[in-house]
């Protein structure tokens, strides 16, 4: 009786936990619409951003007769240049860490690697591929065609500008809409949920660092709009609760079989 009064907590604490995980998916899923839908009616948020950033400057040569000419300075900082570089690179690096410690952990099989922290390595490098990788850089920055702000009229470019949510735009590829940094930014920040109690007090503030200035250095640089950023940095949490979701939600009903 005992024992079977424990396997029924067990499974009820399971339950709790994939409903969790599946409100939070959900939840974040219809932020990202909703915050989707703010920018695009109101386009005038990601035009003022992105001109706090802009610095005007005379016309010369073949923008003679441009209307709007000049630069956006952080993209033109040695320093900001390097950290950018250095920062563009960590998604990568912790995924490949990650995917060192899964492999070692499933050809040692020792006591070390529990199942369960497997899995979740595992999962988390899925949401890695599966977020800023395809849906960010291979589907939506190849199809949207929304230029950067760079790239606009508005700041000294020569296209149009469109607001966030339309794929009327003339980039032709690896375009603006959903910024990809930002989404691998948001990638490392899901991390956190993994740090042992131990690490975090030295891990957590490089994370934090990573996973907040590189989105704020793609505004700066007028490489993205806010609503790039912010909807490329969520898309992740987006992504990464519903491989989480999904995978318990299969788990349980293998069980349930």
């Amino acid at each position: 009786m005992k024992i079977d009064l424990q396997a029924a907590e067990s499974g009820h604490l399971q339950q709790t936990g994939t409903r969790k995980m599946l409100r939070a998916a959900v939840a974040l899923f219809v932020l990202w619409w909703a915050l989707l839908l703010v920018f695009y009616l109101w386009p005038d948020i990601d035009r003022a951003v992105a001109a706090a950033f802009f610095e005007p400057g005379p016309c010369t040569g073949a923008h003679a007769q441009s209307t709007v000419c000049g630069s956006f300075p952080w993209s033109k900082d040695p320093l900001a240049v390097a950290v950018r570089k250095v920062f563009f690179y960590v998604p990568a690096a912790a995924g490949a860490l990650l995917l060192g410690i899964l492999v070692n952990g499933l050809a040692r099989r020792s006591a070390a690697y529990g199942a369960a922290r497997l899995q979740q390595l595992g999962l988390a490098l899925a949401a890695l591929l599966l977020g800023p990788y395809v849906l960010v850089n291979l589907l939506l920055k190849s199809f949207s065609g929304r230029p950067r702000p760079y790239q606009t009229d508005l700041f000294g470019g020569d296209l149009p500008f469109v607001p966030a949510g339309s794929f009327m735009g003339q980039c032709d590829n690896n375009c603006s809409f959903i910024s990809g940094e930002a989404a691998g930014a948001g990638w490392v920040a899901c991390l956190l949920l993994f740090l042992p109690a131990k690490l975090r007090p030295v891990l957590a503030p490089p994370i934090l660092v990573v996973a907040l200035v590189t989105p704020a250095m793609r505004l700066a640089f007028g490489g993205h709009y806010l609503s790039d950023v912010v909807l490329g940095w969520l898309s992740s949490l987006v992504v990464f609760a519903a491989v989480f979701a999904v995978f318990e939600i299969s788990r349980k009903r293998k069980i349930e079989r």
